[in-house]
């Protein structure tokens, strides 16, 4: 048997970049022998193992055939007698089929080290159509690796498989899986710009396909663009080293302005709801976990009163609070801030000026939370209050603190595209 790293921790390493979890082939050898040595098998499709002592996946040498449409539709051999080379051609870009056996010695069939000298994204065989999820790694890979450019052979194949129907057999979970990884990558922006290429984006995720082309006010938008202005909020959320509810948050904030009726353009009256209504429905097809959906849900529906949150008096703001949770949750309010900066600095020639509520509202929202509630309730009950009484009092409580609070701001609050001093607040 001889063992040889393969994939992204091969390529990774000749990059320079963190070393990513190692996969090893393993040839010459069969599964009852694997076993006898201490593997323990973990594949449902293929034969794969984990290896005792390091936790590593093992797979076994294989070849395979295209059976059936997707993912699934495959037949696959594996045997002694099959060899690293045919392995590695079964393998989806030139850079991620690079062996390294044991003494370092690398196995190139493909040309892999000559595409990562020259940052192309190229395929290894004309069976890269044959498997549609290799479209989505293809385009989350751009994200990763952004200074790569794809190679048009390539693109022409991803634009096949859409042709062909073959992206339409991918599964939501599968989807969700490669979508997630793309918008953690370096560039998220790069992950759609494959897809939108490709033609695969307005199939997967046509929601956010339709940005693009849909114009913004160029006084407060000066990319004018929905569609380009989404990918450099993606982009800031990558640079402001956001978690993923942020990510999907970014991408889902502004759906609703492609729903917007031509007449009313550039301007989008009511789209906050609209970007939540379809925001909603694109979590439930690709099953989009819980704190992704509820926080992006927040984000479409309160972005632009954040954004104006300068301007509030102290009943408007603790409604605010009250829309986002914040008194509950106040961990993920600071997400939904950091999405909204996100969204405010996602603008061309702002991408560096500084956000206001992101250090203005947390203060706010601790004078809020600062009254001491129970003492609250307690003095209202001896007065007689009870039930939804009680609730009022201690909302008029935090309502007073957020209005100190407010007063002893000291300069006026630099807001999404103006200056506002205490005089301006207004109720919302």
């Amino acid at each position: 048997m001889q063992l040889y790293v393969v994939g992204g921790a091969v390529r990774d390493a000749l990059l320079g970049r963190p070393a990513s979890d190692r996969d090893w082939v393993a040839v010459g050898t069969t599964p009852e022998a694997l076993v006898a040595l201490g593997y323990r098998p973990v594949g449902r499709d293929f034969p794969v193992f984990i290896a005792p002592g390091t936790g590593e996946e093992v797979a076994l040498a294989r070849t395979e055939r295209k059976t059936g449409r997707g993912y699934h539709g495959f037949a696959f051999h594996a045997a002694p007698e099959v060899t690293l080379e045919q392995d590695l051609a079964r393998r989806d870009l030139t850079i991620n089929a690079i062996a390294q056996a044991g003494d370092g010695t690398l196995i190139d069939p493909h040309g892999g080290q000559r595409d990562l000298r020259a940052r192309v994204l190229r395929h290894v065989s004309p069976a890269f159509v044959e498997d549609p999820v290799r479209l989505l790694r293809t385009a989350r890979l751009a994200a990763q690796l952004p200074g790569f450019t794809l190679a048009p052979e390539t693109l022409a194949l991803l634009r096949q498989m859409v042709a062909d129907g073959e992206v339409d057999a991918l599964v939501p979970e599968r989807v969700w899986q490669e979508l997630a990884r793309g918008l953690m990558a370096e560039r998220p922006s790069r992950m759609l710009e494959v897809l939108r290429d490709s033609g695969a984006l307005a199939r997967l995720l046509p929601e956010v396909d339709a940005l693009w082309g849909v114009p913004q006010p160029p006084a407060h938008h000066p990319e004018v663009d929905t569609g380009l202005h989404l990918c450099l909020v993606l982009d800031q959320a990558a640079r402001l080293q956001a978690g993923l509810p942020v990510r999907w948050a970014a991408l889902c904030h502004d759906l609703g302005k492609a729903t917007t009726p031509r007449e009313q353009w550039p301007r989008h009256p009511g789209h906050e709801a609209r970007s939540a209504q379809l925001a909603q429905a694109l979590a439930e097809r690709l099953r989009v976990p819980g704190d992704c959906r509820e926080l992006a849900d927040a984000v479409a529906r309160e972005h632009g009163h954040v954004h104006a949150s300068g301007t509030l008096g102290a009943a408007a703001l603790l409604r605010l609070f009250e829309r986002c949770d914040a008194l509950r949750r106040p961990d993920r309010f600071g997400q939904l801030l950091l999405a909204c900066e996100c969204d405010s600095r996602g603008r061309t020639g702002l991408e560096d000026r500084p956000y206001a509520p992101a250090s203005r509202l947390p203060p706010l929202l601790q004078a809020a939370l600062g009254i001491d509630s129970a003492q609250v309730a307690a003095s209202a009950a001896q007065r007689g209050l009870r039930g939804p009484d009680i609730g009022q009092a201690v909302r008029q409580a935090r309502e007073r603190a957020l209005a100190l609070a407010l007063a002893s701001e000291p300069a006026p609050v630099q807001t999404e595209g103006q200056a506002v001093g205490p005089s301006a607040r207004r109720g919302a």
